[in-house]
């Protein structure tokens, strides 16, 4: 689904998220790019039918705090879907690699065990041009394809 390959995202197809709710857990780390990310993907949700209203923002200090931001809010149940929004870019130490995995494989398991899905939208890329092409540079907008997964999943 990557914008890249077809330009703006084609939203033709994806069925109406009219009457569901969502939730936007977003890492205030790398703001610039993780506020453009929640920004595409509630553009698109908002072009999918939903509700402003129906939309709500946490906000998380870091991209590794998503996932027991996400914890949080899934078990509330009152989300059709979680969208994960982060950005990590790769310094000169090992933290990216901890950090990238950790949050990987905090937000597969909070899908493989709990009931809300968790949409991973984490860019993990080598330096902030790569991030700021994938959050409304020519690249798209990885929120865009978040938020679309989490429409799907919410009917799932």
């Amino acid at each position: 689904m990557a914008t890249a390959q077809r330009g703006s995202v084609d939203l033709q197809g994806i069925p109406s998220a009219r009457g569901k709710r969502f939730a936007l857990v977003v890492s205030e780390w790398n703001r610039h790019i993780t506020d453009a990310l929640a920004q595409g993907a509630t553009q698109t949700l908002d072009q999918l039918g939903v509700k402003p209203e129906d939309v709500e923002k946490f906000a998380v200090p870091g991209s590794f705090e998503l996932i027991h931001g996400c914890r949080v809010v899934a078990s509330s149940l009152e989300y059709d879907a979680i969208i994960a929004i982060g950005s990590v870019i790769r310094g000169q130490t090992a933290h990216f690699d901890f950090v990238c995995h950790g949050v990987t494989h905090g937000i597969a398991e909070l899908n493989a065990h709990g009931q809300t899905p968790v949409i991973f939208c984490v860019l993990t890329d080598d330096n902030e041009q790569q991030s700021l092409e994938r959050c409304g540079g020519k690249l798209g907008n990885k929120g865009d394809e978040a938020a679309i997964a989490a429409v799907k999943m919410a009917q799932f």
